[in-house]
């Protein structure tokens, strides 16, 4: 007898629970740390809707606790989720033909999580397709929405420390960058982003001086970068011919 073929949102539904189910936690953490801030329950929501990134909301609430201007919340937000033009340009070979319409709808509703798992479908899974897609990213962002209305109405009646917020967010990115290092170049780029923070936090006395040395680490990291190449470009040059048309070899 044959098996009989799920409906599309519940294969959907299917691929995203595992990552609807780690959501809760973090998403509970999360909306009580923003009701410590401040925020109410709409607010919560509009937040987890319209900026769906969990680091994102946690460094909300960071520069919220050290009266960061607004402005300068907004600069490190658009800094930190920039990783997600890269993810968008990987996925963007599935979209070619699709609207902008949609294509912007998708990504108003995409993050990390939600990514790996439609990348992984339309690279292993044939019959994988748009409307799959946009059902993982919808039910990944209901799942850490509701997540951090419901922490929100907890941080009313239970007790946070917002000092943790802190250290909450500060293991998170030590995380985050624990993860995606793999050479010597990364290293010495966070190490020299940790310590021009440091000083021009001391010289600014303002969060400008997060953005100012994020800027310049990055700068001084594509430079590095991009000498490298240039240097093993140079290095493997076009092969010499003898006057035979016989290949030469330098050893």
């Amino acid at each position: 007898m044959p098996v009989k073929k799920r409906t599309p949102w519940l294969e959907a539904l299917y691929a995203a629970m595992p990552l609807c189910l780690s959501y809760i936690p973090v998403g509970l953490a999360c909306g009580m740390l923003l009701q410590k801030a401040g925020f109410n329950i709409l607010l919560t929501a509009l937040l987890s809707m319209l900026v769906f990134s969990g680091g994102a909301q946690f460094l909300v609430v960071s520069m919220i606790s050290v009266h960061a201007s607004l402005v300068s919340t907004i600069l490190m937000v658009f800094f930190l989720e920039l990783r997600y033009a890269l993810l968008g340009s990987s996925l963007s070979q599935f979209f070619k033909n699709e609207k902008r319409s949609f294509i912007a709808l998708f990504s108003q509703s995409m993050n990390d999580e939600n990514y790996a798992v439609n990348y992984l479908k339309y690279s292993t899974d044939p019959e994988w397709n748009r409307k799959k897609a946009l059902y993982v990213n919808w039910f990944s962002m209901l799942s850490w929405t509701g997540s951090t209305i419901v922490g929100t109405l907890f941080g009313s009646v239970i007790h946070v420390d917002t000092e943790l917020v802190h250290f909450a967010l500060t293991a998170m990115f030590i995380f985050m960058f624990m993860m995606q290092l793999n050479n010597g170049l990364l290293l010495v780029t966070g190490l020299f982003s940790g310590g021009l923070a440091i000083i021009f936090m001391l010289l600014f006395k303002n969060t400008f001086g997060l953005i100012l040395a994020t800027l310049l680490a990055s700068f001084a990291g594509y430079l590095v970068e991009r000498s490298r190449k240039t240097v093993d470009t140079d290095n493997d040059g076009p092969d010499h011919y003898d006057l035979t048309g016989g290949e030469v070899h330098h050893e």
